[in-house]
């Protein structure tokens, strides 16, 4: 099961990538940061790429954007590869492969514009939005990592959250934030602005529906989107009504999902972008 949750790390068909060239070319992110580690694992990086999403979709402009201009609805396997592909990249991969990926998101998110329901105007690439977008996958992956896998200092948390500063500047994200002090005080001025929807709850059971683990092993799918939104914070969940304890984890499937994210910690991965990308600096 393991393999078919790593996979979602592996380029999508037609984009195949060498994370092992050009020999010695740094990344965009140290190779001995917190952020190789936390991206290493793939249990935790499902589960906090989901709890992004929640509190992405939970906010209007960018919800609407994404579900009018995204190829979620009719491709959610191949949106969720892509998006993990993104973040290898951005993470793992040479830094000028990084920046001619992160130009190409920047080029299209430039043409995604609309109005919401209600009829205020948005733009992909307003910054207030991309900062929330960074905001929220920064935190989804750095907390999915440090409840599940293995436990962040609040220094730690604050360090992980600055090694994406590279990223977030070219993406056009200048007020994303760099620590937990930053990242709580952006939530707390979101947090009004944020509502529940239909298009909310259709995700979570797209999520637990695709098929991205072998249909014996759907429930176990189920439980890792459950582990997602319990990372959601407690006033995000309330506002948006997920805070019933059946969109959680159980204490018995909390535990289930540590071993998984324990057991993905230690498992070998050759050939994933990790791997890889760790021969190509050291070269």
């Amino acid at each position: 099961m393991l393999d078919h949750i790593r996979a979602l790390m592996a380029p999508p068909a037609g984009m195949d990538f060498d994370f092992a060239e050009p020999k010695g070319e740094a990344a965009l992110v140290l190779a001995d940061s917190i952020s190789w580690a936390i991206f290493r694992n793939p249990v935790t990086l499902f589960i906090g790429g989901v709890a992004a999403v929640v509190l992405e979709l939970a906010e209007p402009s960018v919800r609407t954007g994404v579900w009018e201009h995204s190829s979620f609805r009719r491709d959610p396997v191949g949106r969720l590869k892509r998006t993990g592909f993104a973040a290898m990249m951005t993470v793992y991969g040479p830094k000028s492969a990084a920046e001619a990926m992160i130009a190409h998101v920047v080029a299209m998110h430039d043409k995604v514009r609309g109005e919401t329901p209600d009829g205020t105007p948005y733009h992909a690439n307003d910054v207030r939005l991309l900062n929330w977008v960074q905001a929220t996958a920064s935190f989804g992956f750095i907390e999915a990592y440090s409840v599940f896998a293995r436990p962040l200092s609040r220094a730690e948390v604050s360090q992980a959250f600055a090694e994406g500063a590279g990223a977030a500047r070219l993406y056009g994200a200048a007020g994303a934030p760099m620590s937990v002090d930053a990242w709580e005080a952006m939530l707390a001025e979101t947090l009004p602005g944020l509502e529940g929807s239909a298009i909310l709850h259709e995700f979570l059971t797209m999520m637990g529906d695709a098929p991205l683990l072998p249909r014996p092993t759907r429930p176990v799918q189920k439980m890792l989107v459950r582990a997602a939104v319990d990372l959601v914070p407690g006033e995000v969940r309330a506002r948006i009504g997920l805070s019933a304890p059946r969109y959680g984890l159980s204490a018995v499937e909390r535990q289930v999902v540590k071993v998984m994210a324990w057991a993905a910690e230690r498992a070998p991965m050759p050939g994933a972008p990790p791997v890889e990308a760790a021969r190509r600096v050291s070269a």
